[in-house]
């Protein structure tokens, strides 16, 4: 994915290039956290291009914080406003096969045995589609921490919140996810109702 800068002129290339250097490496997780948050790819990349638009336009007040936290924060901020404007959607995400089942095209995956493969695909996409289901609040932190593996601090300062919520919320969320990943037992148990 890359972030188009339009408009930079050539007096700002020192500028642009510490961006590059300093913010631009996040994009991967800025994508991911927008791409949970909004529940859509297309808005996703919107989202994630009015960050870093945002982000560069600060970035003369970035002050050499956490990079990746900061740009998090700017994409979390970018992403709720985008679904305040757009009140009409639910706040539930519906499952997209095609957006979080597939691999990208140009990355090849090896397993010693295709069972395995398959087991692992299918796990991965049962997370996220849990994780998908999840209230916002706790998707948001779970991303963070378990996909991300930011720190509690690192956390509390994207969300703007204490160290104490964001533990609470990820314990909340974690007791969330276990039900919707849980085996489907209802089929293993016909049986003994007899």
């Amino acid at each position: 994915m890359k972030i188009h800068l339009v408009g930079i002129g050539s007096s700002t290339r020192g500028r642009t290039d510490s961006f590059e250097s300093r913010i631009v490496p996040h994009i991967g997780a800025a994508y991911n956290l927008a791409r949970y948050l909004m529940g859509n790819e297309e808005e996703a990349k919107d989202v994630l291009q009015e960050a870093f638009l945002r982000a560069f336009r600060a970035f003369d007040r970035f002050e050499n914080r956490n990079s990746l936290a900061w740009i998090l924060m700017i994409v979390r901020n970018t992403s709720y406003n985008a679904l305040k404007s757009n009140r009409h959607r639910s706040e539930t995400v519906t499952f997209d096969e095609d957006l979080h089942g597939s691999e990208p095209q140009n990355e090849q995956r090896v397993f010693p045995l295709p069972e395995i493969a398959v087991d692992r695909d299918l796990q991965s996409s049962r997370v996220r589609e849990a994780i998908s289901r999840l209230p916002l609040e706790y998707r948001e932190v779970i991303v963070l921490r378990e996909l991300e593996d930011l720190s509690y601090k690192e956390i509390a300062l994207i969300l703007d919140i204490p160290e104490g919520t964001v533990m609470s919320r990820i314990s909340r969320g974690r007791k969330s996810l276990k039900p919707l990943l849980a085996p489907d037992v209802s089929s293993e148990d016909t049986g003994s109702a007899m």
